[in-house]
């Protein structure tokens, strides 16, 4: 068992993507350095979610997120409410290790990026950026407009990662699963969980 082990937050907003947050709570599940997750779906991320992956409602929705093999409580993953603004997470003096929100609505940036701390995915987003604590903001959406540019740099600035979603090609995936969970490979390692599935470029020598 490693010495320290991560607490995190993870968000999934009303982008499109909803695989890409799929995976992400699937490797943070069965990695053994991860103690815990406080997970929140956003309202919009629902439809989303039904949309593209054929997952509806709230009811043991990270049951059906996880899949195959879940059908116990996720022994790591807690799911919190968009609304819930007395959560740990929105306090400072609560123990994390960073924050991602994967995939990022331009929505979502935005009112991160001004402060505006107005439900608890802004809110905890706004915590790590206080605290000097990882915030990872994998935005999904394009072209960009010169809000959406500004908004970025603004929300770097102030100490947030920008992590477009672009997932890789150079691995010859087979499928969007795979290129999900390689690109999940990609955010874990800048977060400090490397993972080991993880297809790693070597140049020719």
């Amino acid at each position: 068992m490693p010495d320290h082990r991560f607490h995190l937050t993870v968000a999934i907003t009303g982008a499109s993507g909803a695989v890409f947050g799929q995976e992400l709570l699937r490797a943070l599940e069965a990695d053994d350095r991860v103690a815990q997750v406080h997970f929140i779906p956003s309202e919009n991320s629902l439809r989303v979610l039904a949309e593209e992956l054929a997952l509806s409602g709230r009811n043991r929705l990270l049951e059906k997120l996880l899949g195959p093999g879940s059908n116990t409580d996720p022994k790591k993953i807690c799911q919190l409410a968009e609304s819930d603004i007395a959560a740990p997470v929105a306090s400072g003096s609560y123990p994390s290790d960073g924050m991602i929100i994967l995939p990022c609505s331009v929505g979502t940036l935005a009112g991160i990026a001004n402060g505006l701390a107005e439900n608890l995915i802004e809110r905890a987003a706004d915590v790590c950026l206080k605290e000097r604590r990882p915030l990872i903001l994998c935005i999904r959406e394009t072209p960009f407009n010169k809000i959406h540019l500004r908004n970025m740099t603004l929300a770097a600035d102030a100490g947030a990662t920008i992590f477009p979603v672009i997932p890789a090609f150079y691995n010859k995936p087979i499928d969007s699963t795979e290129m999900a969970r390689q690109f999940v490979c990609r955010v874990l390692a800048h977060i400090g969980l490397p993972q080991p599935n993880a297809y790693v470029w070597k140049a020719e020598e």
